[in-house]
């Protein structure tokens, strides 16, 4: 086979791996998810580590995270959450203090009006706790029951996520409802993507609000590999006073089973 033969055949090659390893699509580390979807068929993972100080429920917290997202048809996703292990430590020392696993959610998010063109990508998520942990919780608490509408688009060159959020809390037999709202502006920097985010959530176990201020930085390592690091700040006496926090999102680089888009 001829030199020109060879180098057609490489570059044919190396265009079909590109193809064959779509991008990630990270929802962390804003509080913030976007609307779009993860490919359809791969699964992905998104890991991370979280250290938070000074909060009415804990003196410092240690917690891990992970979230398994799989997109099964081209407008739905599901979605598993957990947090396999979290350690508090209360100026008390009483029995929430020590390490314990943290909770584990499930639910689904589906696209109800696909971004094409200038419009946005619109999406509603639904998440139900599976197991309730003891382990004290951050700022924005535990949910029993959540439902978001989800909005992405891009505009001059940034990306916005915005989000809807309202959960059941309980305590005992006590319902109340949670509601809040993020607001995530991204922007390219090079190789490097600058996230800066508000979020707000009421407090209704206590009749507070929980205000915060976010700022992370992330780099694709490869197409379906994309780590993260950044840091969260409390803006009210009932908010957790700092988050610091890194961790990564890779997506599975083999599809689980074929997958045919709709014509």
């Amino acid at each position: 086979m001829g030199t020109a033969a060879l180098l057609f055949v490489a570059r044919i090659g190396a265009q079909s791996s590109a193809v064959e390893t779509p991008e990630a699509n990270p929802g962390r580390p804003t509080v913030s998810t976007p609307a779009t979807l993860t490919p359809a068929g791969y699964l992905q993972f998104e890991n991370g580590g979280l250290y938070a100080e000074t909060s009415p429920e804990f003196t410092t917290l240690f917690g891990i995270n992970q979230v398994t997202k799989l997109t099964v048809a081209s407008r739905l996703q599901l979605l598993a959450l957990s947090a396999p292990l979290t350690h508090a430590s209360r100026a008390t020392g009483d029995a929430l203090s020590g390490s314990r696993p943290g909770e584990v959610f499930a639910g689904f998010q589906a696209v109800v009006l696909p971004g094409e063109g200038h419009k946005p990508t619109v999406s509603l998520s639904y998440i139900s706790r599976l197991y309730a942990s003891p382990a004290p919780e951050i700022d924005i608490g535990t949910f029993r029951n959540s439902a978001l509408i989800l909005l992405s688009d891009d505009l001059a060159g940034f990306h916005f996520d915005i989000n809807g959020i309202v959960s059941e809390q309980t305590k005992g037999i006590i319902r109340r409802g949670q509601f809040g709202q993020t607001l995530s502006i991204s922007h390219p920097l090079g190789r490097l993507t600058v996230a800066g985010e508000f979020w707000h959530f009421t407090q209704p176990l206590i009749n507070r609000n929980a205000v915060g201020n976010l700022w992370a930085v992330s780099y694709p390592v490869k197409n379906n590999l994309i780590v993260d690091a950044g840091f969260n700040h409390g803006l009210t006496s009932s908010s957790t006073h700092w988050q610091g926090f890194a961790g990564f999102t890779y997506l599975l680089p083999h599809r689980l089973w074929g997958f045919h888009e709709p014509k």
